[in-house]
């Protein structure tokens, strides 16, 4: 059996696990918002948060399985559940899909590497780049800044962007905006500022794991970056995509989103379903060894893509050299 052939069987989608993970997973957001606002100026305010950020976390990766079709068994009904869950992940779903097709069809693709996903300089870039552009790619890179920063980026301003909404059509987005700002008000009004504090604290680490995860999913030593003729896609979906083994609970927690080079060769397999075709994966089929957790922080030392080893490795120890630049 072929790769092909074994992931067809778990591309299998149920409206009824669909329906389960959605309304499951909006009445977990729900209760953490509510039970966090009750225990506001408790200790137990912190589990709420973290519970409410995973939960939306889990509703942003429902939503990304609507934009693949792939979480109930029509597009009408993907389509209006995907609209639905933007307000909890506060991710317009149109900008949100455009972008998310945009880098399945440019993934390990060194010549297009402008999709909203992070992005990687080559050593060689680095190497010949003047120093305002490694000092900004530095910034850039630093796990600190990507990870808080990173996060208000991705989620809240760039799927809000003109040159993002302009290819998809800013109605949408407006509309988007409009209904956010109706349940922002709503949680105002039933539960006033402290209500406003945790759905905002909750966002902010939301994008923090988000961004955590979107990192790993591509960013590990071993990954595959090529260029056309040579860019081998089945290649850069399964080698250039992790499989993260970060628990039961991050599985729970994160919907699964962590088995991405399943995902990336067949987006048709549900969330739901992707736990289970990893489990079920034959040794002779897999492209890699799963990464854990030191593996997982370690990889976020690892900066630059070296086309030469094809690996990806950290910054130089000494600084480029004017022979290394072009003459």
């Amino acid at each position: 059996m072929n790769i092909k052939e074994f992931t067809r069987k778990f591309a299998i989608k149920s409206n009824a696990i669909g329906a389960a993970s959605l309304f499951g997973t909006l009445v977990v957001y729900m209760l953490s918002l509510a039970f966090g606002t009750w225990a506001w100026g408790t200790i137990l305010l912190v589990p709420c948060v973290v519970v409410m950020a995973f939960a939306s976390v889990r509703l942003y990766v429902l939503q990304h399985d609507c934009g693949h079709a792939s979480l109930f068994r029509t597009k009408v009904l993907n389509d209006y559940a995907g609209y639905l869950l933007s307000i909890f992940s506060l991710t317009p779903f149109r900008v949100m899909q455009f972008n998310h097709n945009q880098h399945h069809a440019y993934l390990g693709n060194l010549d297009h590497r402008e999709t909203t996903e992070v992005y990687t300089m080559t050593l060689r870039e680095w190497q010949v780049a003047p120093v305002y552009r490694r000092l900004w790619y530095r910034l850039y890179r630093n796990p600190v800044v990507m990870l808080s920063l990173g996060g208000i980026y991705a989620y809240f301003i760039a799927y809000r962007w003109p040159r993002n909404t302009r290819r998809v059509g800013m109605a949408g987005v407006v509309l988007h905006n409009a209904m956010l700002a109706g349940f922002v008000a709503l949680v105002w009004g039933v539960l006033g500022a402290a209500g406003l504090v945790m759905l905002a604290t909750s966002a902010l680490i939301a994008g923090i794991i988000g961004v955590f995860l979107v990192y790993l999913q591509h960013n590990f030593e071993e990954t595959y970056w090529d260029r056309k003729p040579d860019l081998d896609f089945q290649k850069a979906t399964l080698v250039g995509s992790s499989s993260l083994n970060l628990g039961w609970w991050w599985d729970i927690g994160t919907g699964n989103i962590a088995y991405h080079d399943l995902h990336h060769y067949n987006p048709g397999i549900p969330s739901y379903r992707l736990r289970q075709c990893q489990r079920a994966l034959p040794e002779a089929l897999k492209a890699h060894e799963p990464i854990r957790w030191g593996e997982a922080l370690a990889s976020f030392r690892l900066k630059l893509w070296d086309e030469k080893s094809a690996r990806l490795v950290p910054f130089p120890k000494t600084a480029p050299t004017r022979a290394a630049r072009p003459a």
